[in-house]
């Protein structure tokens, strides 16, 4: 079984709160994810993206930047979201469990995104020495004096 540190773990953490708060927005008002919704998907696209970008992280666990699935799919729906105006409409809804669920949604991807990136870098630093070119089944060998 493979080991995950433990800023790995918190970033999945995060990761899973940016679903709770969809889940709490789609309990609040189902009808603002009626458009995204269809016969075969049966839940917000949101949930589904965080979903798979959580899931890359765990399979691809064994290389160093592996947390750059939640970092991007945190930047895309928190730091695009908000560019494009698609965030701040839902942060002062008179829904109150469209606010609860934007705030905890953007709170846990913002904190995925932080320790996703920290624990790129941390990963990145404890590599050991050597291992930044990939292995040569055959490595080159010094031209000989004829």
């Amino acid at each position: 079984m493979l080991s995950l540190s433990r800023r790995t773990l918190l970033s999945l953490a995060g990761l899973l709160v940016g679903i709770a708060g969809l889940v709490i927005q789609w309990i609040a008002d189902p009808d603002k994810f009626a458009d995204a919704l269809s016969s075969f998907v049966v839940v917000p696209p949101g949930i589904l993206f965080i979903a798979v970008a959580g899931l890359l992280t765990l399979l691809t666990a064994r290389w160093w930047w592996h947390p750059v699935f939640g970092v991007l799919i945190a930047f895309w729906i928190v730091g695009v979201g908000t560019l494009a105006g698609q965030l701040t409409p839902n942060l002062t809804s008179s829904n109150a469990g469209t606010v609860t669920g934007n705030v905890v949604m953007a709170a846990g991807l913002a904190f995925a995104f932080v320790v996703g990136i920290l624990s790129m870098i941390e990963a990145r630093r404890a590599r050991p020495a050597g291992t930044d070119r990939p292995q040569h089944a055959n490595p080159p060998t010094a031209p000989r004096d004829s």
